[in-house]
C-alpha cells in the first residue's frame, strides 16, 4: 500500500487534468510509481478555485468508476488543498474536507510571499477543534525559506509538514533541494507527496523521491513517511519523530 496525499488528479476542477482522459493517464502514471491510493486534493479558496466537498466527492466517484472500467488498480479518495484564507475557521465544519474524508487531517497551503500573522493562532484553533493541520510545500513560502526555525515552531506546536517529491529530487533547483533535505535532517517532514498535475509536465514522482530518501537516509525513513500517509487515510494519529531546532 503506497499512498499519495497531495495531487490534482481530478479533471476540470483546477489546474490539473482538463479531461477524464488526461486524468486516466495521470492515474496510470501513479500506478507506474507503485501508488495504490491517491487522495485527490483540488485547490480550494486560493483566489482562483472553489471546490466544495460535494463537488470533490462527486468527481472522485466519477473517476473511480472510469478507472474500474479500464482496470487501472488505484483508488481515489477525496480531499482539498485548502488555502489559508480569512474565514477558514468559520468554514471548518461545513465547507472544508479532511483528507480521505476521515475527519482528522486538513491539508493547508500558506501564501507564497508572506506568512500571515494569524497563522499560529489559526492553526492552534484548528487543532482545538480536533483536526491536525498539514502544511504543504513550505519550500514555496519565501518567509519559511529564509527562516527555517519557523517550521520548527509550527511542528513543535502540533502541525505536520509535507514536501513535494520533485523538489526533493532536485527538479526545482539545487537550493530548494538542499532546503528540503535540511528539513528532513531536522525531522520536520512527515509526508512526501507528488503534487502531481499532469502525466507529462508534473507527474507522480513519489517513487523517485522515496529512492532518494532510501539512498541519503534509510529504508526506515521511507517506511516512516508511507506509514504516516496510511494514518491519514485511516484518520488515526501517529507519533512524529522529535523535531530538531535550527537554533
Amino acid at each position: 500500500m503506497l499512498v499519495d496525499i497531495h495531487n490534482h488528479i481530478l479533471p476540470g476542477l483546477d489546474d490539473g487534468p482538463k479531461s477524464i482522459e488526461e486524468a486516466v493517464l495521470l492515474a496510470t502514471n501513479a500506478v507506474d510509481n507503485g501508488i495504490t491510493h491517491i487522495i485527490a486534493t483540488p485547490h480550494h479558496h486560493n483566489g482562483r478555485y472553489i471546490n466544495s466537498p460535494s463537488i470533490v466527492i462527486e468527481a472522485v466517484a466519477k473517476l473511480n468508476k472510469e478507472l474500474l472500467k479500464k482496470d487501472i488498480p488505484v483508488k481515489i479518495l477525496p480531499g482539498q488543498e485548502v488555502y489559508f484564507y480569512n474565514s477558514i475557521l468559520e468554514d471548518l465544519e461545513n465547507d472544508l474536507l479532511t483528507l480521505a474524508n476521515s475527519g482528522k487531517y486538513l491539508l493547508i497551503e500558506l501564501p507564497r510571499n508572506h506568512f500571515p500573522i494569524s497563522t499560529f493562532e489559526t492553526l492552534y484553533q484548528i487543532q482545538l477543534r480536533g483536526y491536525t493541520p498539514i502544511i504543504v510545500h513550505p519550500e514555496r513560502n519565501t518567509v519559511l525559506r529564509k527562516d527555517k526555525q519557523k517550521i520548527y515552531d509550527l511542528v513543535n506546536k502540533g502541525s505536520l509538514v509535507q514536501i513535494t517529491a520533485s523538489t526533493l529530487i532536485g527538479l526545482q533547483g539545487r537550493n530548494l533541494k538542499k532546503y528540503t533535505i535540511d528539513l528532513l535532517k531536522h525531522n520536520l517532514v512527515h509526508f512526501i507527496s507528488s503534487d502531481a498535475h499532469h502525466y507529462v509536465n508534473r507527474p507522480f514522482l513519489l517513487n523517485d523521491a522515496y529512492q532518494h530518501v532510501r539512498k541519503k537516509f534509510s529504508e526506515n525513513q521511507v517506511t516512516y513517511y508511507n506509514e504516516n500517509a496510511k494514518h491519514v487515510i485511516l484518520g488515526t494519529g501517529f507519533q512524529p519523530m522529535l523535531p530538531i531546532s535550527f537554533k
